[in-house]
């Protein structure tokens, strides 16, 4: 663990009819839990998501085999993670429905319902394996409730990416209903991120909790790849996504090159808006074949400037993402995680960051 060092990352400055504001983070620390750490006699490992809840943080699992949720706490003192606990573990696991044995349950990312006491998941599913994504919900003890149709653009097999479906998901800021996005473009909307500018937008959905519908839906250009190609493997994507107030999201980008061994990701936050001129595509099938807005989005932090303030100057798999407490002088904070894949691709870190989080009007 890291000193807590204040470090102005960004400021991006936004200008809306006559209106000035400025959001800034900063980095203030950094937490690596030891390896091959068990609880109640499972490994933790594989954090792909988190949600701050009810005073206590939800991790989701990312272990196909053995899809569970963890709960514990995550102490946050003077600008500084000081440890990290575990209270309880939530197995998926029901015989009263099929849900679970019929859909590929390769979770990606986690909410909890405040108002109904429910957690939300999103998969990604198993294209290879004619597995669709899926985006349920289930109870404090795992059992499944209902699952959310997914609109007809998200449905189809043919044009979804293995490995690139459903990443990240958010709560809306009203709690009327959450947003989910895509990894990667699908095939009939555009080009997977190379070293060049593409268009490579990726979609981000609406679902509303009353009618359980998705009812909005809009793009999320991707950039480019800027490091040189040294491996088999250039790939960048959406990993986690987080509106911290109406309409306007932070989005992580992750790059992961091959060639690079444990240096091999470059995580950088987005600010994305929605505004009047975004276009709603959940009624466009193929976005190549159609003039659209995507998202304004602007840089607001990149690690490449903080990894002298990182273990051996590595940031790893950064796949987590949620409003923390407060802290002391009133700013939110922010707090990521890393899924390390459980080490099965070499030595990686089960890795927490924490930011602050500051907005000037």
């Amino acid at each position: 663990m890291k000193n807590g060092l204040l470090v102005l990352i960004a400021a991006v400055l936004f200008l809306s009819c006559g209106n000035q504001k400025q959001v800034e983070l900063y980095f203030l620390d950094e937490y690596v839990l030891s390896d091959s750490i068990r609880f109640k006699n499972t490994l933790i490992g594989g954090l792909s998501g988190l949600d701050y809840a009810n005073n206590q943080y939800y991790f989701v699992v990312d272990d196909a085999r053995n899809p569970r949720v963890l709960s514990g706490d995550i102490t946050i003192s003077n600008y500084e993670i000081k440890s990290i606990g575990f209270k309880n573990i939530i197995f998926l696991n029901d015989t009263a429905t099929k849900f679970y044995s019929e859909n590929a349950l390769d979770l990606e990312s986690i909410f909890f319902d405040e108002q109904t006491n429910e957690i939300n998941l999103v998969s990604e599913g198993a294209i290879r394996k004619n597995k669709l994504p899926s985006v349920f919900k289930i109870d404090e003890n795992g059992a499944f409730l209902e699952s959310f149709p997914l609109p007809k653009n998200l449905s189809d097999l043919k044009v979804i990416k293995h490995n690139a479906a459903f990443e990240g998901s958010s709560k809306s800021i009203d709690h009327k209903g959450f947003w989910t996005a895509f990894e990667a473009p699908l095939k009939d909307d555009g080009a997977e991120p190379t070293f060049t500018k593409t268009s490579s937008p990726i979609r981000i959905t609406y679902f509303d909790k009353k009618s359980k519908k998705a009812t909005k839906q809009y793009a999320y250009q991707l950039e480019h790849i800027t490091k040189p190609s040294k491996g088999d493997i250039n790939l960048n994507g959406v990993t986690a996504i987080l509106e911290y107030k109406k309409n306007h999201f932070f989005v992580i980008e992750r790059t992961y090159q091959n060639g690079y061994g444990s240096y091999g990701n470059i995580i950088r936050i987005f600010e994305a808006i929605i505004d009047e001129k975004t276009t709603n595509i959940l009624e466009i099938d193929a976005l190549k074949t159609t003039k659209f807005r995507p998202l304004k989005k602007r840089l607001i932090f990149n690690f490449e400037d903080v990894k002298e303030n990182l273990t051996s100057g590595i940031i790893d798999n950064i796949e987590g993402l949620t409003l923390g407490p407060k802290l002391p002088n009133g700013n939110q904070s922010l707090v990521l995680v890393a899924d390390d894949n459980f080490q099965s691709f070499g030595k990686q870190l089960n890795q927490f960051i924490l930011l602050e989080l500051q907005i000037n009007k």
